[in-house]
């Protein structure tokens, strides 16, 4: 086993605290990454907000990284000690099925190994994920960090940035698509930055009236004001994509008749159930759909696309000491648009 460091929860506690960790060994298809930015997720606020008066396993989130490898498995040919990459919140799948075998490892239909609170398919012990100072990964699952990308403001791409990605070019988002994006956060953000270099006549849709600056900054034609009455129903039918990136519960009707003819709604936000009026996707034959992370031919796409187009996430970067700081002021929404934990305070 290998030595590092990084930040756990464990027991009933919500506080992560520095802890020693142990990694495997390399297997012949390993990396060892020294983990330099780690962006925070409302995944990893959901999971140690959910151990809040409970045991269990001892949990280490992040599952957005970037950092350069620092030796790899005799079978490695893709990757030399030095390269900078990228991991996301997928390490492995079964690689035989047929989601697998069509390069859409996050829909593997034995479920894929998830970075952190996974079970590996090997030795079946939980995975540890990136707020830490080392990761072991399978080489496949790493992807080359292009150059021109700033390590800090990439490391979120690899979960917010193909999360919208995933949806957006599978609906075939282009030149002459009207999207609208419903929720300016870390996901929302990158939506719209994505969809305006898609080349989509792109708004924002938001309860917030005074992020109409910032819709504009990213790219975006306008802004919706969602609790405005009368610009909802202005809006109505006019857009071919919406895409639903707003975390809390909420009743989708309010955005499906903003979907223009045969049009989709995208909801990716909140991962819950959801309760839907028959009539919102009758009236103009619209349809409802979701996704979920990427597999790894479209996470490096999307890595290709935003190197080319200059795009990365806006962050507010701490030192990883300041990780439960971070994760207060997300669940607060204070922050515009995403925290990445340095993690060169490790050691």
């Amino acid at each position: 086993m290998r030595s590092t460091v990084g930040w756990q929860v464990e027991g009933p506690s919500t506080t992560l605290r520095r802890t020693p960790l142990e990694r495997r060994d390399l297997r012949p298809d390993d990396l060892a990454v020294r983990v330099d930015y780690c962006g925070v997720c409302h995944t990893d606020l959901h999971a140690v907000s959910a151990r809040d008066g409970e045991g269990g396993q001892p949990l280490v989130p992040g599952h957005e990284f970037t950092g350069v490898v620092t030796e790899t498995g005799p079978s490695v040919t893709r990757f030399t000690v030095g390269d900078p990459v990228a991991v996301g919140n997928i390490v492995d799948s079964c690689g035989g099925c047929a989601m697998c075998r069509a390069g859409q490892e996050n829909f593997c239909h034995a479920f894929p190994t998830l970075t952190y609170d996974g079970i590996d398919r090997h030795d079946g012990s939980t995975t540890l994920g990136g707020y830490s100072r080392e990761y072991i990964v399978r080489d496949r699952f790493a992807y080359p960090l292009p150059a021109g990308l700033d390590p800090a403001a990439a490391a979120p791409l690899l979960c917010a940035g193909i999360t919208v990605w995933e949806p957006l070019h599978a609906l075939g988002v282009g030149p002459g698509t009207r999207v609208a994006v419903a929720g300016l956060g870390g996901l929302g953000h990158l939506a719209v930055k994505i969809a305006v270099a898609l080349g989509a006549d792109t708004s924002v849709v938001s309860r917030s009236p005074d992020k109409v600056n910032d819709a504009r900054r990213l790219g975006a034609h306008g802004l919706i004001v969602s609790t405005d009455p009368e610009q909802m129903a202005d809006a109505r039918d006019r857009f071919d994509v919406v895409i639903d990136t707003i975390s809390a519960p909420h009743d989708l009707g309010p955005y499906l008749r903003l979907v223009a003819m045969d049009g989709t709604l995208s909801h990716l936000g909140h991962l819950g159930s959801i309760t839907v009026e028959t009539t919102d996707l009758l009236v103009g034959r619209k349809r409802l759909s979701s996704a979920g992370s990427g597999g790894r031919p479209a996470t490096a796409a999307m890595l290709d696309f935003c190197a080319k187009h200059g795009i990365s996430a806006d962050i507010e970067v701490l030192p990883s000491a300041r990780v439960n700081e971070a994760l207060d002021r997300l669940r607060r929404n204070d922050v515009r648009y995403r925290f990445v934990l340095d993690m060169s305070d490790l050691g």
